[in-house]
């Protein structure tokens, strides 16, 4: 996961024209096309979901890999705990604030009071997968989630709570034997060399995963859906881009690095997950991008992996606003103490739910549950616009986590900033 291997794509050119502009011609021509033929768009799906299949297959190596040479090459566990307390630290001021952010926008906005909603008229079943799942998010639960029951069932799921698990504890014991087991780092150096090469390859299909996502939102919901609660999708779109622009704004500011100048650096990224709406679909190639703007490896193979846990900033503006507005929606009163009550059990559940199918709607869920205030069954409102709602949740996801990366190596005093300003000017 080389600077050289990124500055060395960057300079040849494609002959179709730069990536991003493929992705956004196809995310574009997938509009049109859900359109103008959403029985046809309906079955374009395919394209997006095997394109974030291929890149999740080599997830689990790439974090596995990624956190083992990371901590190894520290050497020092102290710093490795520093680094991880650190990041932990960031991303929960950040996303306690983006959990405020979505309170404010329902309270300000109110997006479900007119609608009138009985919860009684609404059907349960529909969310009754979720409803089970959110029974079985138990502190203990999750805990013993951690543990995998063997090393190759955690590949297997692909869980990646217990793949870091493993990497971590794998890479302790390789930094307490570092000149012992140095070939085996450098082949690990290798097959991460090997590995990305292989996600180069694979975002040759981005364009077709973009008009595919693109397509398939368009043609299977359609428009009319999103105008129904057009105020819910609007007020969370508007929640995000405030979130970005004020809150990762300023903390870009007083780390001294620019946001805009980041999000064009990785506005290749940025469009593939807007069209899929998957923040995994580019995680590989952000992790090397970072390294190559003058991130250490150390830190990036620590705080990028924390961050899947750790730092879902859009999610959690999504959960907040989405429980208060099932609760203006059923006409369901809330004190400002419900409403802190809230906020503490999301920033619980919130982290419990991480690798789980549907994680969005498990959590919010539980949160319901929890409360036991606010009708489970008003999640069935939202099931219409979730696909519509999906992309700024996970572009959030991804630039709060490139920022914290770099924050954090910022804090370690380990970044690379003329390096930084050299690539991404």
């Amino acid at each position: 996961m080389s600077a050289i291997s990124v500055e060395a794509a960057a300079v040849r050119r494609p002959i179709l024209g730069p990536l991003w502009l493929q992705v956004l011609i196809g995310a574009i021509l997938g509009i049109v096309f859900g359109i103008v033929a959403p029985k046809a768009a309906a079955d374009t799906a395919l394209l997006a979901e095997g394109f974030v299949k291929l890149i999740r297959m080599l997830l689990a190596p790439v974090i596995f890999l990624t956190v083992v040479v990371g901590i190894a090459r520290m050497g020092n566990l102290r710093e490795v705990g520093r680094v991880g307390l650190k990041a932990i630290l960031y991303f929960e001021i950040l996303s306690t604030i983006s959990l405020v952010i979505g309170v404010l926008a329902a309270d300000i906005v109110k997006p479900g009071a007119g609608l009138h909603v009985d919860p009684s008229t609404l059907n349960a079943d529909l969310v009754a997968g979720y409803a089970h799942s959110a029974q079985e998010m138990t502190l203990q639960g999750f805990l013993l989630n951690l543990i995998p029951s063997s090393i190759t069932q955690a590949f297997a799921q692909n869980n990646m709570l217990q793949i870091i698990l493993f990497a971590v504890l794998f890479g302790v014991v390789l930094s307490q034997l570092r000149e012992k087991v140095q070939p085996l780092l450098d082949i690990f150096d290798q097959l991460m060399t090997a590995l990305f090469g292989v996600v180069r390859v694979v975002m040759y299909l981005a364009p077709l995963a973009a008009f595919g996502g693109m397509a398939f939102t368009i043609g299977k919901y359609g428009l009319g859906s999103v105008v129904a609660l057009g105020e819910f999708v609007l007020c969370c779109y508007v929640a995000s881009a405030l979130f970005v622009i004020v809150v990762l704004g300023l903390a870009a500011r007083v780390a001294g690095i620019s946001l805009f100048a980041l999000l064009r650096y990785l506005r290749e990224e940025l469009l593939v997950v807007f069209s899929t709406s998957s923040s995994e679909a580019v995680l590989p190639q952000v992790m090397e991008k970072l390294e190559a703007i003058g991130c250490p490896r150390t830190v990036v193979g620590l705080v990028v992996p924390a961050g899947i846990t750790f730092n879902a900033d859009g999610t959690a503006i999504y959960l907040s606003l989405a429980a208060l507005f099932i609760a203006q929606a059923t006409g369901t009163p809330l004190t400002t103490t419900q409403e802190l009550v809230i906020l503490l059990v999301l920033m619980l559940t919130s982290k419990g739910s991480a690798g789980v199918a549907g994680a969005g709607f498990v959590t919010l869920a539980a949160t319901l549950a929890t409360m036991n205030t606010i009708p489970l069954a008003g999640i069935v409102l939202l099931l219409g616009v979730d696909r519509f709602v999906n992309p700024p949740r996970a572009l959030i996801n991804v630039i709060g986590n490139s920022l914290g990366t770099i924050v954090v190596a910022l804090w370690e005093n380990d970044f690379d900033r003329a390096k930084a300003r050299d690539i991404m000017r």
